[in-house]
């Protein structure tokens, strides 16, 4: 995983996802401890929290929230939000999604907006699982999407998009390719983002990053290998069933320990 690819979109990340509701996001991670759990967890891990908004509208429902990341520019963010949002309790670790080390387990672990499709290298998904299990309580949930192989193969492809919004007296800009190769089920994004600098001049950065299309039959063994229970695939945050041309699966799948 090159966790140096969000160096650049960093600064556009949240601007480029603005339509994510986190709000209806963190009443269904509720809405599943309802149905799942005896009791409602009260320390819950953010996995590859970005920039930290799932983390704060936990946090801001009463849950004791670690986040994790492996992007400095992005975890810096993340904990300057929590500090202006009166959270600084929050504790935000830097490491990687597959490998990293927490002092106890958690009653639950969401990892949001298709971090799993980060994974890209063989072996990558079962070794995520297998941490995230490692520091689960027993029976304790664990909540992520990916992008189905409906929204690589007809949204990705080898589109091109453009985003530019203005941040005060700045103009952001940030032009967007992609490249699917069907046959590795590989994707590559390949980012150029230009910032307005204070005297009308342009700064350009530019940067890749790459996604894995799995199917859900994949995702499955790797939850099986690893010791999980796959409880439920959803279409949306609405517990909807996943149409033929759905976008993004939500999983939950419990943690079974002897």
């Amino acid at each position: 995983m090159n966790y140096r690819a969000y160096h650049a979109i960093s600064a556009f990340y949240d601007r480029v996802n603005a339509d994510v509701d986190y709000g209806a996001w963190a009443d269904y991670i509720e809405e599943n401890f309802r149905r799942y759990l005896p009791q409602k967890p009260e320390l819950l891990l953010d996995l590859a929290c970005g920039t930290g908004s799932m983390t704060l509208t936990l946090a801001r429902r009463g849950y004791d929230m670690i986040g994790v990341d492996g992007s400095a520019e992005m975890l810096n963010i993340a904990m300057e939000r929590a500090r202006a949002a009166a959270h600084p309790e929050i504790l935000f670790l830097m490491q990687d999604m597959r490998e990293f080390e927490l002092y106890g387990t958690v009653g639950a672990v969401t990892c949001c907006l298709d971090s799993v499709n980060y994974l890209t290298e063989d072996g990558d998904l079962k070794e995520c699982f297998a941490t995230v299990h490692n520091y689960l309580d027993p029976d304790g949930l664990f909540f992520f999407d990916v992008n189905t192989p409906y929204k690589f193969e007809h949204i990705y492809g080898d589109n091109a998009y453009i985003f530019d919004e203005e941040d005060g007296d700045r103009l952001l800009y940030c032009g967007w390719q992609n490249f699917y190769d069907p046959e590795t089920r590989l994707c590559d994004f390949d980012l150029t983002v230009f910032t307005e600098d204070g005297d009308g001049s342009y700064r350009r950065e530019d940067e890749s990053h790459t996604e894995r299309c799995y199917t859900l039959e994949e995702l499955t063994a790797a939850l099986r290998a690893t010791g999980f229970e796959l409880l439920a695939v959803h279409g949306d945050t609405d517990f909807s069933t996943p149409a033929q041309d759905c976008e993004r699966w939500y999983i939950v799948a419990r943690a079974k320990k002897d």
